[in-house]
């Protein structure tokens, strides 16, 4: 079953048992996916791109809820993270910060940067490689750790 598969059946599960906020979250996620289809040509929502919808809506949903708790609207902000917890169910399994070490490691091996200026050579492989399994906030310190 792909994701957008399963993405569909559990909004119908979802309708079925009544669970509003999940419901209105996969109709937004499914929306997307519609969008990115009838965006031009025969473009197909494969597993990796509704990954990086989904990524997309959870970084989203962060902005917002730290907006909301600046604006002192704690309970819109809950909501928010309740959503992203919905979310990240779709999203592949994230990468501990040793695991991100050890490819990174591996991409200055074979890269052979001459220190911080070619950060953004790195970081382009590294997030290439990893494809939406770890975090970017943490590609991005482990891989300035390890130039510096």
């Amino acid at each position: 079953m792909t994701l957008k598969e399963q993405i569909i059946a559990d909004m119908t599960a979802a309708m079925k048992a009544r669970e509003v906020l999940k419901l209105s979250v996969l109709r937004m996620l499914k929306a997307d996916i519609m969008k990115f289809e009838v965006s031009g040509g025969d473009k197909v929502a494969t597993d990796e791109v509704v990954a990086d919808l989904v990524k997309k809506g959870i970084k989203q949903r962060k902005e917002a809820a730290e907006g909301f708790e600046k604006g002192g609207n704690a309970e819109a902000a809950q909501k928010e993270l309740d959503e992203i917890k919905i979310l990240e169910t779709y999203m592949p399994e994230q990468m501990g910060e040793d695991e991100v070490k050890a490819i990174v490691q591996e991409v200055i091996g074979q890269i052979n940067p001459q220190g911080p200026q070619d950060f953004g050579k790195v970081m382009g492989a590294v997030m290439g490689k990893l494809k939406g399994q770890a975090d970017g906030g943490l590609v991005n310190k482990v891989v300035k750790e390890l130039l510096t």
